[in-house]
Formats: structure tokens, sequence, C-alpha cells
């Protein structure tokens, strides 16, 4: 009998939708044997995770700006006038924000050239 290169096992159970999605990505992949497909995913395959802190980080400081802009245009219909240190904090806080905007482009930017 012959030896056979490949002669581990690896196997797994999918529910009915998992099964029609993977056919879908098999087929979109051109693979028309589904061994072959997921052999090659195993292998080659990338997955990609992102870290989103940045963007948490950039909401978060979205939200700070939108508060603290609300509460000036209190002041500014209430006395007619708006406090510069006030303008200063905001402009401080987008600043912020951009800086990290900025950090989450690169990172994707960098994630896209690694695929």
């Amino acid at each position: 009998m012959q030896k056979l290169k490949r002669n581990i096992n690896i196997g797994f159970r999918v529910n009915p939708e998992e099964q029609t999605l993977i056919r879908n990505r098999m087929s979109q992949s051109g693979f028309r044997n589904m061994r072959a497909y997921l052999l090659k995913m195993a292998v080659c395959g990338y997955v990609i995770n992102i870290d989103l802190s940045d963007v948490r980080e950039c909401s978060r400081l979205l939200r700070f700006i939108s508060n603290n802009t609300n509460q000036i245009a209190r002041k500014a219909n209430e006395n007619g006038g708006i406090y510069s240190a006030d303008i200063a904090d905001i402009q401080s806080k987008l600043s912020e924000v951009c800086r990290q905007q900025n950090q989450i482009i690169l990172g994707i930017t960098k994630v896209l050239k690694e695929v």
C-alpha cells in the first residue's frame, strides 16, 4: 500500500448557514474542490485582527468636544460672550482627535500593506 504524504486527518462541523457561507466564498475564490479550498485557507489564508482602541478613544474625545461645544453655545446665548479658555480647551481636544485619527489611518494602511 502506498504511503500518503498527508496522513493526518483534521475535521470540524458546521451548521447549514456556515456551510452556505463557506461554499459561497469558495466559489468566489474560484475553487471547485472544498478540501483544496479549506486547505489553502488554513495554510495561506489571512486572519486580520484590528485593534479598535484608537477608534474608541477618538469617539470619547469627540463626545467631550460635543459636550463642551454645547456648554459654550449655552453660555454664549445666556451671556452674549464666550470665554477664551473654553475655546482653547476645545482646540486642544480637537487636536487630540486629529492625532488619534492619523494613528488610525496609519494603522489601517499598515494592515492593508501586509495583506
